[in-house]
């Protein structure tokens, strides 16, 4: 395979066009074979690719060879496609387009970031009557004329399907520096759910579809319905009040399809973008049942978690946090799927990654991720993490600081460790940890605090980002403190004294400092703010007497001013409740119906979670709020921060949790509550598939548990044991 990867690396094409926006080069190999025993296609690009063998695509991948900090590593594929071949004649075709290596991306809508044009290659390898030879990617290849007139990520496509094949010249050799390393693809964005049409409308000269869910995906037209129509789709998340299509939030994206119908009558499907949308506007013609379907995608991964409950609308939420992780789980994790965005966000990312573990086996997803967060990192100054990653340069820290956001390099291997059992997840990512910790303490100094503006609990209702700014400090340190205490503990395990002896020592004087400057004697955090409360809580105080008292003015803030929280302090909010004994109280938060809330976004027909709890308002309107800065507003229908929620289900509804690593041994505690009627639910953990239900009767609440591994039982009325691999049933009587 190494000797492979080398001649892949030579084998890089372009055009001698120059650069256009949204452009598509398409080149063609024709070749004989015969009595084939097997062809192997390697394939990458910088930018996107798709192969097609005698008019087949070559694998399920979507827009391979995937999204990889470039100056460092591009990604390659490899297929065997012996099936694919004809006797004679055979022809291979490649779509190029421009991706996030070249083509327009970033909230700022900047082009040719990592790149000037747009390469691709490949081999071949043929094993056939004529013996083994090889077809590479090269100046012989033709270029052919694109039916292509637009293609980007953000705006759709334009294509002309009118069997275009004239030949405009020959591919030209990409001589420009190649410093990066190819590593083979670890995962690959697929086409998932077919979504059917639930209802189709007529609005004056247009159709508006309704896929009945928000999600991200794209469109599939049959042009059998169509003659030499040119037709328009315009995507969107939701209608406006006279039940048009509104598309404010999308900024700059255009998130629109032009089909030019024509001799061609294989069904179109977009090769170079995708959309999130769960309404689409069709216009140009009208509109027949099986013209349009739409497919569901998300990078492949196993589903592994799942949660049934006769309350329809905690069942709701459930539901609309699943596909809000199938949405954003695009190559990356995305912070929204529909406007000029969809970046891979370290801090929307670790909010929710034990609740997407859950859903679905993550460990590769995140393995792939953390590379490029490493890889980046070593390009940055003080060892820096950016905000997005891959990131789209290099970097140093900034006036905003990011805390909470970098501190990903710390929060997913840990959560990676303990779900699955990943030995090598803390390890690897040991070097990347120490360079962020190390410009954590730097910056810290003397006062063993980092003091400076962030983003804070972001997205806070009512907290503005002035406010964030000024009061983010208990928030963002809490991150630290953790940080500290896992490189800690990690250098413990890898034997590295030294380095675990320096990081106690910072981690208590961190500790210590934080508990001087931001919590009082009586337990009062940060002048009563609710979400430095759980993030001490959660990261910071120890167990004693202090921790008590933070504990009691905690619940006495939620039972005053209700949720309150952002971004980081959500997912910690719900679990800390129940910890500190008021169980009753947590459930009021998770079903209250009012704005801030969540069963307020699935009253108001949220199909996914939102990026800000009031997206929707309460009188009906849109939350357009500019971003400072920008001019542009902030809302996404689909995006999963707050559906950190998820976690509560499995880990306090369900009672699934880890007792050891990869849930080498359970710890099962379930909490009930009668105004969820009958909950059961299951987690397919690497140790093997775990069942939890509960259910009230005439006796009380029955609880039942089969694992496949030794567990730690701990019951509602205070009865606790161990029991072996096995299924068991409990009654607990009612209060």
């Amino acid at each position: 395979m190494e000797m492979q990867m080398k001649e892949l690396g030579k084998q890089w094409i372009t055009s001698e066009k120059e650069y256009r926006e949204g452009e598509v080069f398409v080149y063609r190999q024709k070749f004989t074979a015969s009595q084939v025993k097997k062809a192997v296609f390697y394939g990458t690009a910088l930018g996107v690719y798709e192969a097609e063998l005698n008019g087949v695509k070559i694998g399920r991948q979507m827009f391979a060879p995937g999204f990889s900090y470039y100056p460092r590593r591009v990604l390659y594929q490899t297929h065997e496609v012996t099936e694919l071949l004809r006797e004679g004649e055979n022809t291979l075709t490649v779509y190029l387009g421009q991706g996030w290596y070249c083509g327009r991306f970033l909230c700022e809508n900047q082009t040719q970031i990592y790149g000037e044009q747009p390469a691709v290659a490949w081999i071949l390898e043929l094993e056939d009557a004529a013996g083994s030879r090889r077809l590479v990617s090269d100046e012989t290849v033709e270029e052919l004329e694109s039916p292509y007139e637009y293609a980007g990520e953000y705006d759709g496509e334009i294509y002309f399907a009118d069997g275009r094949e004239k030949v405009t010249g020959h591919a030209a050799a990409y001589t420009r520096e190649a410093p990066f390393a190819l590593e083979p693809t670890l995962t690959e964005v697929r086409l998932q759910d077919e979504m059917p049409v639930r209802e189709a409308t007529v609005q004056g000269d247009v159709t508006i579809l309704d896929f009945g869910q928000n999600f991200a995906g794209i469109v599939e037209i049959d042009p059998s319905f169509l003659t030499n129509e040119t037709i328009t789709i315009r995507h969107g998340e939701i209608l406006n009040a006279d039940g048009s299509l509104y598309t404010a939030n999308l900024r700059k994206a255009k998130a629109t399809i032009v089909y030019h119908a024509g001799a061609e009558k294989k069904k179109y499907r977009p090769r170079f973008t995708y959309m999130g949308f769960r309404y689409m506007e069709l216009s140009g013609a009208a509109y027949q049942p099986g013209m349009i379907k739409a497919y569901a995608l998300h990078t492949e991964m196993e589903r592994t978690g799942y949660f049934s409950c006769e309350n329809p609308l905690v069942q709701k939420l459930y539901e609309n946090q699943v596909w809000g992780q199938k949405s954003n789980y695009v190559e990356v994790p995305t912070d929204c799927p529909q406007r000029d965005e969809r970046m891979g966000y370290t801090g929307d990312g670790q909010v929710f990654a034990l609740t997407g573990a859950y859903n679905f086996n993550t460990d590769v997803f995140w393995k792939n991720f953390l590379r490029d967060l490493e890889l980046g990192q070593l390009d940055n100054t003080e060892g820096y993490v950016c905000a997005t990653v891959p990131q789209t340069g290099p970097a140093g820290i900034g006036f905003i600081s990011m805390l909470g956001w970098g501190n990903a390099v710390t929060i997913l291997p840990e959560m990676m460790y303990r779900q699955f059992g990943d030995e090598e997840a803390l390890p690897h990512q040991y070097e990347s940890m120490k360079l962020f910790v190390e410009a954590e303490i730097r910056r810290m100094g003397k006062k063993n605090l980092w003091i400076g503006p962030s983003l804070g609990d972001w997205l806070a209702m009512g907290k503005g980002i002035a406010w964030q700014a000024m009061h983010n400090n208990p928030v963002s340190n809490a991150f630290i403190v953790h940080d500290l205490k896992v490189i800690s503990e990690t250098a413990e395990r890898l034997g590295k004294r030294e380095d675990a002896a320096r990081y106690r020592r910072q981690l208590a004087a961190t500790t210590d400092a934080y508990i001087k400057k931001f919590v009082s004697k009586k337990g009062i955090v940060a002048k009563d703010y609710q979400s430095a409360y759980i993030m001490a809580l959660k990261f910071v105080l120890p167990e004693g007497e202090l921790r008590e008292r933070v504990k009691k003015n905690f619940v006495a803030n939620i039972r005053k001013n209700g949720l309150q929280t952002g971004f980081f302090a959500t997912e910690h909010l719900l679990p800390l409740l129940v910890e500190a004994g008021e169980q009753k109280l947590a459930y009021d938060v998770l079903l209250q119906e009012n704005c801030p809330g969540w069963m307020y976004q699935v009253k108001c027909g949220a199909t996914t979670t939102w990026e800000r709890w009031d997206a929707l308002k309460p009188d009906g309107t849109v939350n357009e709020e500019k971003m400072a800065g920008s001019g542009e507003n902030m809302v996404s229908f689909n995006h999963y921060a707050f559906g950190s929620v998820g976690e509560f289900y499995y880990q306090y509804i369900l009672g699934i949790r880890p007792e050891k690593p990869g849930f080498a041994k359970l710890h099962f505690a379930p909490y009930p509550d009668e105004r969820l009627g009958g909950v059961s639910g299951s987690y397919l953990s690497v140790a093997g598939k775990i069942e939890s239900a509960w259910w009230y009767g005439t006796d009380g609440c029955h609880i039942r548990l089969a694992t496949p591994v030794e567990a730690v039982v701990l019951l509602p009325d205070g009865r606790s044991e161990n029991v072996p691999a096995g299924t068991y049933e409990w009654t607990v009587k009612r209060p």
